[in-house]
């Protein structure tokens, strides 16, 4: 689909520099830009590419002024605020590609199901028994959703996705390709001859409003109880959840952290990524987690942590640099020890 400068000024409010009725059918970096391709300049470090971009079309903001000759088959688009107004068009650009409702065939919907409108499911796509799924849903192709499901509006599922029976999900929702929510949480007790017996999993998993969770990420159900991830909370690619963990409101974590079984994470808390979480303790809202970082103890006030075991970063840092210096002081008792043995002989 192409758009013309006239019309992307209309989007964002723009006053237009040059050529009104040029189209793009796309968008690109600045310093990728190609004819028919749409990108924005805000940061003055990369001013420079703005001079040999090849983009038709850049959103710019009300105050730049070029400093040299820009390129003949540029137009500009001036804004108050071209950062947030290219993310405003990223968001209609993507509201464009998603999937208009339909039920694609071969696909399954139990007859005790329930679903609203506009819901869109793609080929192979299950609703199990008693499910209830909202408005404006959409549900990619090969995406499995067991028994009694729950699903909020405008919710998505992409490729993929699976969603255990008894689960509960908000409005406003993205799950990205290969999520598993509703797994059993890994539980197993040892019996008289040290084999290990499957506790049954028997509770649920709970995701409130406005969640996105990245692509092969688990959330295991609970033991007992509910698994809850709270309200805006979003999960890069490959996070583990464990059984009866609570991810307080507006908490990020980053790729590959691992959160281990009934953990209590507060609210606003920032975990970088490969960080480990053990099992049943509390971690104080707003609390940063350096990457790769392990925190094996309860955390009970607002601090960032580095290190394994996590200790507060200044203390970290002033602690790896006297490790860093290990090599040197051996270096230095050897020669000390030497010395004395020397004496020792005279």
């Amino acid at each position: 689909m192409e758009f013309s400068a006239e019309q992307i000024a209309g989007i964002i409010l723009g006053e237009i520099e040059g050529n009104p009725e040029v189209k793009v059918n796309g968008l690109a970096k600045i310093e990728e830009g190609s004819e028919g391709k749409l990108s924005f300049l805000s940061n003055p470090k990369y001013e420079e590419h703005i001079y040999k971009t090849g983009s038709s079309i850049c959103i710019v903001n009300n105050s730049f002024v070029p400093s040299k000759a820009l390129p003949d088959t540029l137009t500009l688009i001036k804004v108050e605020d071209a950062y947030s107004c290219f993310a405003q068009l990223l968001e209609f650009y993507d509201q464009m590609r998603r999937k208009e409702p339909a039920i694609e065939q071969p696909s399954y919907i139990a007859q005790t199901a329930t679903v609203g409108e506009e819901l869109y499911l793609g080929a192979f796509g299950y609703i199990g028994e008693n499910a209830k799924i909202g408005n404006n849903v959409k549900i990619y192709p090969h995406v499995y959703i067991g028994d009694n499901v729950t699903i909020g509006d405008n919710t998505i599922l992409y490729s993929g996705v699976k969603i255990y029976h008894d689960t509960e999900i908000g409005k406003d929702c993205i799950l990205h390709a290969g999520v598993v929510v509703g797994s059993d949480g890994f539980g197993f007790a040892p019996d008289e001859s040290g084999n290990y017996k499957k506790i049954p999993q028997i509770g649920n998993v709970i995701i409130e409003d406005d969640v996105e969770i990245g692509a092969n990420c688990t959330i295991d159900r609970a033991t007992m109880g509910s698994t809850i991830i709270r309200k805006g909370v979003k999960l890069d690619n490959l996070v583990q959840i464990a059984h009866n963990v609570e991810v307080g409101e507006s908490t990020v974590m980053a790729a590959q952290v691992g959160v281990a079984g009934s953990a209590k994470i507060g609210k606003y808390v920032m975990i970088g990524g490969q960080a480990g979480i053990a099992g049943h303790l509390s971690i104080a809202d707003k609390t940063k987690i350096v990457a790769q970082s392990g925190i094996p103890s309860t955390v009970k006030k607002e601090e960032t942590l580095m290190g394994s075991p996590g200790i507060p970063m200044d203390d970290f840092k002033k602690s790896y640099f006297g490790f860093r210096k290990l090599p040197y002081i051996l270096k230095k008792l050897q020669e000390l020890e030497n010395n004395m043995k020397s004496l020792i002989k005279e």
